[in-house]
């Protein structure tokens, strides 16, 4: 598996609003854009610094993974991205490897396939994923301002 590079850094936070006021009034960061993922159950506001993405999580429910996080460990540092050419023949290679993987097979979210191919505890605490495709935020991403009356 070739890694060619990092594609979004993700920190949990217990409150998006607040943690984009300091990201973008202190930082200077601009919103590039906001959107749900119902099924990670965590709403999003991302960035863009460069190439790589940054994005504050903040979960949507009590028992998504990232309230678990944050119930455990407090906000922060969440979960690392690497962009691979292809997430299936990433998986494969590891499995070939003898690597145990969270996922077996990719998911989907945004234009990307993903997968969480280690869990924390065996990269020095932090989550990872590898994915191809390119982030799109389709009518999910409208829906959503014009709900919380957002322009992005």
């Amino acid at each position: 598996m070739k890694i060619k590079a990092i594609d979004h850094l993700c920190f949990a936070v217990r409150d998006l609003d607040a943690a984009r006021r300091r990201y973008e009034e202190d930082l200077g960061l601009e919103l590039d854009g906001l959107y749900v993922s119902e099924s990670e159950k965590i709403r999003v506001a991302r960035y863009y610094i460069g190439a790589v993405a940054l994005e504050l999580i903040e979960p949507n429910s009590e028992n998504s993974e990232v309230a678990k996080f944050l119930k455990r460990r407090g906000e922060g540092f969440y979960l690392i991205s690497y962009r691979v050419d292809d997430v299936p023949s990433a998986l494969a290679e590891l499995a070939a490897k003898g690597v145990s993987t969270i996922d077996r097979e990719p998911r989907q979210l945004k234009g990307n396939r993903y997968a969480f191919i280690h869990p924390p505890k065996a990269l020095s605490g932090v989550l990872t994923e590898v994915l191809d495709g390119e982030f799109e935020y389709g009518e999910e991403r409208n829906d959503y301002e014009a709900d919380q009356g957002v322009a992005g």
